[in-house]
C-alpha cells in the first residue's frame, strides 16, 4: 500500500499561509531547494487544490527561475512527470500532467493506496490535507519550520485535529535556520 504523505513549509508559529495570503517567507535557499526536489522525486502522486496548482503552473514551462541564484531545472523535470489530480469546484480545465476533481478528496485517497504504484501520494495544501487529517490516512509528516512568526493564517494542522500519535523518523537542520522534521503516524495494531 502507498503511504500518504504531508509536506509543506511552515513558519515557527505553525502556519503554511500568513494572516495576509503570503508565503512568501518559504522562499528556499539552495541547500533546502535541493532536499525539496530530492523529496519530490519519492512522488507517484501529488494531489492539490486550487491555489496551490494555481501556485505550482510555473513549473510547467519554466526550467529556471531567475534570480535565485541556483538551478531549478531538476525540480522543474520531476514536477512535470508527476501525475497530479487537482481538487477545485471553480476551475473547469488543468494544464501538465493534471487530471480535475470537484470531490470526493477521501475516495480518491483511497483508492490510490489501493491500487499498485510507485512512490508516495503526497498531499498539498492545508485544506485538503485537514479532510486527509481528519480521515485518518495521513501516513507521514514532513515539516520545514521557517525561522519566522507570522502571527496567524492557516495553520499546517487543523486546529480540530484528533489527536494522533506520531513518531520522529528523520530530523535536519539547514544553514539557513530552517529545520526538517519527518513524523511516521503511529497505527494502532
Amino acid at each position: 500500500m502507498r503511504k500518504v504523505t504531508y509536506s509543506m513549509g511552515v513558519s515557527l508559529d505553525g502556519y503554511v499561509i500568513g494572516p495576509d495570503g503570503e508565503f512568501a517567507w518559504t522562499a528556499p535557499s539552495e541547500e533546502v531547494f535541493r532536499f525539496s526536489t530530492e523529496e519530490v522525486g519519492g512522488v507517484g502522486t501529488h494531489l492539490l487544490g486550487r491555489r496551490l496548482y494555481e501556485s505550482m503552473l510555473v513549473w510547467e514551462t519554466t526550467e529556471e527561475v531567475p534570480g535565485l541564484g541556483f538551478s531549478t531545472a531538476e525540480f522543474a523535470h520531476r514536477w512535470r512527470r508527476i501525475p497530479k489530480v487537482v481538487f477545485s469546484t471553480t476551475l473547469t480545465e488543468v494544464e501538465g500532467n493534471a487530471r480535475l476533481l470537484s470531490g470526493g478528496l477521501v475516495e480518491e485517497v483511497e483508492r490510490l493506496r489501493a491500487e499498485p504504484g510507485e512512490g508516495d501520494i503526497a498531499i498539498g495544501g492545508a485544506d485538503l490535507a485537514a479532510q486527509v487529517i481528519a480521515a485518518g490516512l495521513v501516513d507521514e509528516y514532513r515539516i520545514r519550520y521557517y525561522p519566522v512568526l507570522v502571527g496567524g493564517g492557516t495553520p499546517y494542522v487543523p486546529q480540530d485535529a484528533v489527536c494522533r500519535n506520531v513518531e520522529l523518523v528523520e530530523s535536519r537542520t539547514f544553514g539557513s535556520g530552517v529545520v526538517f522534521l519527518h513524523y511516521r503516524t503511529v497505527r494502532e495494531g
